[in-house]
């Protein structure tokens, strides 16, 4: 080429080439490893997310600019405005002043990382354009305005049992550890604290998997029944008539593949009118057993339907109403709430639907009711086409003959056998109705795939045709957001934690959701704050050393697929033992759950611009007294909250409950305090919450008080109870460690359903092989799909009962009631002290001080001052003995004022006492406790043997399998009876009745 030649294709090439490429240049590596370093160790201070690297560097003088590649580990860091300006400074400060004036971007996963700044102002907001909400409470005595009203969430607890089809069986889909299975454990967040936390602040909380835990079930349908349970219409102005098209029926008792019981019945409709004489359809369940049940209803979508269909639930405690929006989630269960129910067919439990509506010549649609949980009824064999793939593949190698009975064939659908809470979403999602395309993607050959899959296109499903996914087919509900709760983060060989991992995908249709065009980097943005606010709520409450681990952006089934914000939370590692030490216990499922709902709140008031408030946290100090004959005053105080100043209560709410009935709808109160009118001889209790423009709290403990005609004298109930913790724990040096429930079960929250059974393998050096020989952790199966029973925090009613039996009134409050001045013991001759399974227990790895210590010093106090004053005390539980056995200043108060001393601990394994001849009145009589785990009552598995002090004390009951002393009384200037086992875990009410008479004898007579 000649030299003309050459500098004519130069200025060619010049004319076309991008300014930027001439004056471009790399970063020298110096400068790339010395940030890398930096932003290395700025982030190691608080993330545990890897190294960061500065892959490559572009300097383009011509813009003065610099752009630094970071690798993926970067875009783990939660990106603020403070962060960002400090991040950007301090690499100015590393560059060399060649570079002072020049603008730098940080690039990682594809965007600079001011774009990645979480609740920045993004172009678009996933908002939802709504009318009235899918299902609207109407007798809440408090208006919910800065909360999640009007908003839908979607959010599941990980896995569930399912069918897998190359064992013909029903297995869990990870292993049994720590005493339980992640397809139990996330329930434990999700049922009894996340969902609850998430309606009180207003939202509409939807799930694909069965929320009742009730094992009762009952249909009630205008085609089929369960047992007498009746379906009635009355006709008023407007007539009830056959719907066009189909409705459910309960016509099968196992359902197989395909098989839709929403497409197996009729259903009914009617015109709604404004006034005149209304027409109800009415569903009356055959209860089989009292207790709590929830009640879900159904009904079809049709042109025209009601906005606001009235429907009222009669229930132990009263009515409630409800108006559902029949123009969003027809064909398929849609949940009310959780009530009490009594045994059999009677008119205090029932659903009624009303055509009076705000609008007339709408239509109000009625089919079936669902009343309870149940057990699972998919039925499930091996596929088939399966068993035709796998003998072909195996034929292939191995021979036709061989090939046929190396694959297990079943022609025998079998259910799960087990409570359908267990049960994974794919087999809820057939139950309710919907379509097999949503939970079948893979045509029945691979349960496993279906479950996780179905997830994510359930969200889709019930969002089709709303705003927030307009043109998918579905049940029209505005989906706001979707959350995943797994606890499968990893293990580590030592007792580090493995923390908090948040999972999102920004990957499917360019990035940004079909509706609207939003970015999906929003999922960024909420997997961002509800992780930031788990692991500063963690840190400041239990572990400063919790591990937040990255922002994934990944291709996950159920972060990609749904077309709405969505979070994957890996929370911790249900497999890592310093975990669980934490995971195990509920006042961290509490705190964890409040900060995943505080998370979403802020993540939803970002997209609709609206200030929030968060929830109250429950009432304490609680008490009731006596100020006439028939009335009571209620008292309490406010609980602030230390992390979140928002959490201000504006006033409160006061439940009822009458006799063993259930609670009311609540009446409001603006103060601390409210007095109540009582009937003679009936027994009231109480509950209180606090609410605010965000929410309304949990309920304080439940309270109780009676007035007897004719009474023989008045107790004062004190509730000492408020334990609830995680098993027994221990790490050793010899290469031992676990949970030993044998000693110590823990005290669940009201109710347990995560506990598969008793941790086995302790020896941490034995690997996992499979999820049926999972090593170190390994745990048993017996009590797996039970609810086992905790902490009710209502034991003074059961006190009550027993107390009244025997003639006399009573009144009750919490120990901090005492401990704080708020009640006097000296105004009450006698005081029935509860005590349960309440000792110092530390939590975690035990950085913060024990709590619940039966009886602090404030209390020590205030009981010397009433025994010295001639009160009389009756005191009872576990660990009465043991847990005044560690100081001087203990002891002396159990041998010195209380007449006790401690013998032994785990005095018992029979749950049995028995009378012994003593100077007491007591009548003869052998009673038993609960000492296992069960529905019924928190687990007493080591009771105290307590010895009498002195000789005015003496034994009144014994543990018969070894005669050791399990309850004394003294009689002196005042009187002390003292028991080692708990008197509400006494089996039966006639046997507390009769205890209770014996102990009150002692206490006030000769």
């Amino acid at each position: 080429m000649s030299l003309v030649s050459f500098r004519k294709c130069l200025l060619y090439l010049l004319v076309l080439m991008p300014a930027n490429f001439i004056y471009s240049q790399n970063l020298c590596d110096s400068l790339k490893n010395e940030i890398s370093v930096y932003l290395t160790s700025y982030t190691q201070k608080k993330l545990a997310i890897g190294t960061i690297k500065i892959d490559s560097a572009t300097v383009v003088r011509k813009k003065k600019q610099i752009d630094l590649y970071a690798n993926i580990n970067c875009s783990y860091i939660p990106f603020r405005e403070e962060n960002v300006a400090d991040i950007y400074g301090n690499i100015h400060r590393i560059l060399s002043p060649e570079y002072e004036k020049f603008n730098i971007r940080l690039i990682t996963d594809k965007h600079p990382v001011e774009e990645l700044i979480t609740g920045q102002k993004r172009k678009k907001t996933f908002t939802n354009r709504l009318e009235k909400p899918l299902v609207t409470p109407v007798d809440r005595p408090y208006k919910i305005d800065r909360g999640l009203e009007d908003r839908h969430i979607a959010l599941w607890q990980s896995h569930g049992l399912y069918y897998e089809q190359k064992l013909a069986r029903w297995e869990w889909q990870r292993a049994r550890l720590f005493q339980t299975v992640e397809d139990l454990y996330t329930q434990a967040y999700v049922l009894p604290y996340l969902v609850p936390m998430l309606e009180n602040a207003g939202a509409n909380v939807l799930l694909p998997r069965e929320r009742d835990i009730q094992y009762q079930e009952v249909i009630v349908d205008n085609d089929r029944n369960t047992g007498t349970s009746s379906y009635r219409e009355k006709h008023g102005k407007e007539q009830w008539m056959q719907g066009s098209g189909a409705g459910f029926a309960h016509l099968k008792e196992e359902y197989v593949d395909y098989e839709n019981p929403f497409k197996d019945g009729t259903f009914r409709q009617i015109e709604t009118i404004k006034k005149g004489e209304e027409s109800v359809a009415e569903w009356t369940p055959e209860i089989p057993e009292s207790g709590r049940y929830a009640v879900y209803v159904s009904y079809q979508t049709v042109d025209n339907s009601t906005e606001d269909a009235l429907y009222i639930i009669s229930h132990a405690g009263g009515e409630t109403s409800f108006r559902v929006n029949q123009t969003m989630g027809g064909g398929t269960w849609i949940y009310l709430g959780h009530f009490d129910f009594k045994a059999g067919l009677n008119e205090t439990g029932k659903v009624r639907l009303s055509n009076l509506s705000v609008r007339s010549n709408r239509i109000v649609t009625a089919d079936a009711v669902k009343i309870g949980g149940g057990y699972g009824n998919i039925a499930r064999k091996v596929n088939d086409q399966l068993i035709l793939t796998e003998n072909i593949k195996s034929s292939e190698n191995a021979g036709e003959q061989q090939a046929k009975t190396k694959f297990p064939v079943t022609s025998v659908s079998e259910t799960s056998g087990s409570p359908r809470f267990t049960e994974a979403a794919r087999y809820w999602l057939q139950w309710a109705g919907f379509p097999d395309s949503i939970y079948s993607k893979n045509k029945g050959v691979n349960d496993y795939m279906d479950d996780y899959q179905s997830r994510g296109r359930w969200v889709n499903y019930i969002a089709g045709g709303s705003t927030a996914n307009p043109k998918t087919p579905g049940l029209h509900i505005p989906v706001d957001l979707a959350f995943a709760f797994h606890t499968d983060a990893g293990t580590t060989p030592d007792d580090s934690i493995i923390g908090t991992l948040g999972i999102f995908s920004t990957r499917a249709n360019d990035g940004i959701f079909l509706n609207n065009k939003a970015s999906r980097y929003l999922s960024r943005d909420l997997s961002d704050l509800i992780q930031t606010q788990i692991v500063e709520d963690v840190r400041r409450l239990y572990e400063p050393a919790w591990s937040r681990r990255g922002l994934w952006n990944r291709t996950y089934s159920e972060a990609e697929t749904p077309q709405v914000p969505t979070m994957l939370l890996e929370f911790l590692s249900h497999q890592n033992l310093a975990d669980m030490r934490y995971g195990l216990d509920p006042r961290f499922r509490f705190d964890v759950s409040r900060a995943i709902y505080k998370g979403m709140l802020k993540f939803i008031s970002q997209q609709y611009k609206q200030e929030y408030i968060v929830q109250p946290l429950p009432p304490d100090g609680f008490g009731i007294r006596f100020i006439s004959e028939n009335e009571v005053e209620l008292f309490w105080q406010a609980v602030p909250d230390t992390l979140e100043p928002t959490a201000h209560p504006e006033k409160f709410v006061v439940y009822t409950r009458t006799g063993n009935g259930g609670f009311d709808n609540g009446m409001s109160v603006t103060g601390n305090s409210c007095r109540f009118a009582q009937q003679s001889g009936v027994q009231y209790s109480y509950k209180v919450t606090a609410v605010n423009r965000g929410g309304e709290s949990f309920s304080s403990e439940i309270l109780s008080a009676c007035r007897m005609p004719s009474e023989r004298g008045l107790v004062l109930i004190v509730n000492g109870f408020y334990r609830v913790s995680a098993p027994d724990c221990f790490v050793s040096s010899d290469g031992l460690a676990g949970f030993t429930d044998r000693m110590d079960h823990g005290v669940p929250d009201k109710y347990d359903i995560s506990y598969t059974g008793s941790q086995h393998e302790f020896r941490r050096s034995i690997p996992w092989t499979d999820d049926d020989s999972p090593g170190f952790g390994a745990s048993d199966a017996n009590y797996e799909g039970r609810v086992i029973a905790g902490n009710t925090f209502d034991y003074p009613s059961v006190h009550g009962e027993a107390i009244a039996a025997a003639g006399y009134s009573y009144v009750s409050c919490s120990a901090k009631a005492v401990m704080e001045g708020m009640v006097d013991l000296n105004a009450y001759k006698l005081v029935d002290w509860i005590l349960g399974k309440q000792k110092q227990t530390l939590i975690g790895r035990g950085i913060h001080a024990p709590l619940f210590k039966t009886f602090p010093a404030a209390l020590q106090t205030s009981i010397t001052g009433y025994c010295h004053n001639g009160g009389n005390i009756f005191i009872s539980g576990a660990f009465v003995g043991s847990d005044l056995a560690h100081t001087p200043e203990d002891i002396l108060f159990a041998t010195d004022i209380l007449k006790y001393k401690w013998r032994t601990g785990c005095a018992a394994v029979t749950g049995k006492i028995k009378t012994v001849p003593s100077p007491f009145p007591l009548s003869a009589g052998t009673y038993t406790y609960y000492h296992e785990p069960n529905e019924q009552s928190y687990v007493v598995e080591s009771p105290d043997a307590i010895e009498p002090v002195g000789p005015d004390a003496a034994t009144i009951f014994r543990y018969p399998e070894n005669n050791l002393s399990a309850g004394i009384a003294f009689s002196g200037n005042y009187r002390t009876c003292v028991l080692g086992f708990p008197f509400e875990a006494v089996k039966g009410k006639e046997e507390r009745a009769k205890m209770m008479a014996g102990i009150l004898q002692a206490l006030t007579e000769n």
